[in-house]
C-alpha cells in the first residue's frame, strides 16, 4: 500500500486510515465487539497503520473497542487519532475529565494524534472559553499527546482564521469530488498544505454515497468511459492526485470492504489521472449534484432530535426517492422501517439540528420536502 509522510511530524503513515465511526450494528443499535476487533485487526494486519476514533463515536463504545483491540501488540503497530469534543464539555473541568476518560477508554497512556474536534465558529469561541488548547499543550508536554490538530465543518474563510490562529501540526478536512467547494474544500486543503500541515480527509467516499446504489445516470456516465473503475477506486485516484493529501480515511465495516480499498491503495498508478479522466469525474460530480437536493453524510451530528426523528435517514429516504425516479420501494421502507413511526412530518421547525449539522443543511426545510413526497 502506498504511504505518505506528515509533513511537521515525519510519521510515516498508509495513505488509507481506518475511521471507527461506522461499525456494524444489530437491529438493536448494538455493537458486535468481538466482531468488531477482528474487523480492526485485520485492517492493521493488512497494512492500515493509522486508526481515528472520537470520544462521541458509539457513544464511547468506538473509544472501548478500539482499546480492546490494540492488545497484544496492536497498539504498537499503528498511529492513534482520537478527538476533543469541546461542545459537550459543562466547563473547564469538564473537557479535562473527557480527555482522562478517554485515555481509559482506550487505555493507552499516550494518544499520538490528538484534534480538537468538528471546528465550527461557535465551537471555535468554545474551545477559547474552555482553554482547550493549553491544556493539551500540558497534556503533550507530559507525555500524554504527541501532536495536536483539529477536524473542521465550516467555510472555507474560517478555516483560514482558524489555521493562523495557532501553531496547528496537522488538520482534518471533509473532501471528495462531490465536496470540491464544500466547507474548506480543495482551496483548504491546498492553503492548510502551503503553511506546512498535513491534511487528512474525511469522508473520501462521502459516507459511502459514491459507492452505494449508483444511480442509472451515474452509472451509464462509467459504463460510457473506455476506462474500467469501481466508483470506490475513481473516488479515491481522485484524492490520491493530489499530493497535498496526506491520508484517507474510510469508514470500513466490512472485510470486503478493506479488502477492495487496500487493493486500491496498492495501485502503483493510484496518484495518475488524466486531463480525459478528470473530466469524468467532474460530470459525475454536477449529476449526483443535480440529483441529491440534501448532501447529508450520516455523521449524526444533527442528533439527537427533540422529537425523536432520524433525521440522517428521514434525509437520505429523501435523497433516494429522487436519485432513484421514486422508486415505490423507497417509499414503501419509508412508511414501515422508520423507528416508532417518527416521520418527517412529525417535525416541529425547532432547527435545534441545524445549529449542530457540520454540513449547514436547511434541515427543517428538508423534513417539510420528506413529509411532502412521502406523505407522512
Amino acid at each position: 500500500m502506498q504511504h505518505r509522510q506528515f509533513k511537521k511530524i515525519g510519521t510515516d503513515v498508509s495513505l488509507l486510515g481506518m475511521g471507527v465511526m461506522r461499525l456494524v450494528q444489530d437491529a438493536e443499535g448494538k455493537i458486535d465487539e468481538e466482531a468488531a476487533i477482528n474487523l480492526i485487526r485485520t485492517a492493521i494486519d493488512s497494512g492500515i497503520t493509522y486508526v481515528d476514533t472520537a470520544y462521541t463515536y458509539h457513544g464511547g463504545n468506538s473509544e472501548k473497542i478500539i482499546g480492546k483491540a490494540l492488545k497484544d501488540g496492536y497498539r504498537e503497530k499503528i498511529t492513534l487519532a482520537d478527538k476533543m469534543p469541546a461542545w459537550i464539555a459543562k466547563d473547564e473541568e469538564h473537557m479535562k475529565s473527557i480527555f482522562y476518560e478517554q485515555l481509559e477508554r482506550l487505555d493507552t497512556e499516550c494518544i499520538d494524534m490528538y484534534l480538537v474536534h468538528n471546528i465550527t465558529v461557535p465551537i471555535w469561541k468554545r474551545v477559547k472559553k474552555l482553554n482547550v488548547l493549553p491544556f493539551l499543550e500540558e497534556m503533550k508536554a507530559q507525555g500524554k499527546i504527541k501532536h495536536i490538530g483539529f477536524s473542521f465543518h465550516d467555510s472555507f474563510e474560517f478555516f483560514q482564521e482558524v489555521i493562523d490562529a495557532y501553531p496547528w501540526e496537522f488538520c482534518q478536512i471533509q473532501l471528495n469530488y462531490m465536496d470540491k467547494n464544500l466547507q474548506a474544500g480543495v482551496k483548504g486543503l491546498k492553503y492548510a498544505a502551503e503553511k506546512g500541515l498535513s491534511v487528512i480527509i474525511m469522508e473520501p467516499l462521502k459516507g459511502g454515497r459514491l459507492t452505494d446504489l449508483v444511480p442509472p445516470s451515474i452509472q451509464q456516465l462509467f459504463d460510457d468511459f473506455p476506462i474500467k473503475r469501481s466508483p470506490a477506486e475513481w473516488a479515491f485516484k481522485w484524492l490520491a492526485n493530489m499530493p497535498e493529501v496526506a491520508l484517507m480515511l474510510s469508514g470500513m465495516n466490512a472485510k470486503e470492504q478493506i479488502a477492495e480499498n487496500i487493493k486500491i491503495m496498492s495501485d502503483e498508478h493510484l496518484n495518475e489521472l488524466s486531463s480525459e479522466e478528470k473530466d469524468l469525474i467532474d460530470k459525475v460530480s454536477d449529476e449526483y449534484n443535480r440529483l441529491i437536493k440534501y448532501s447529508c453524510t450520516e455523521c449524526g451530528y444533527c442528533m439527537p432530535c427533540p422529537q425523536k426523528l432520524e433525521i440522517p435517514k428521514l434525509i437520505r429516504y429523501f435523497n433516494d426517492w429522487n436519485v432513484y425516479h421514486h422508486n415505490p420501494s423507497t417509499k414503501l421502507e419509508y412508511t414501515t422501517w422508520i423507528a416508532d413511526g417518527r416521520h418527517a412530518s412529525d417535525c416541529i421547525g425547532c432547527k435545534a439540528c441545524e445549529e449542530k449539522c457540520p454540513q449547514s443543511l436547511s434541515i427543517a426545510q428538508a423534513m417539510k420536502d420528506t413529509a411532502k413526497a412521502f406523505g407522512v
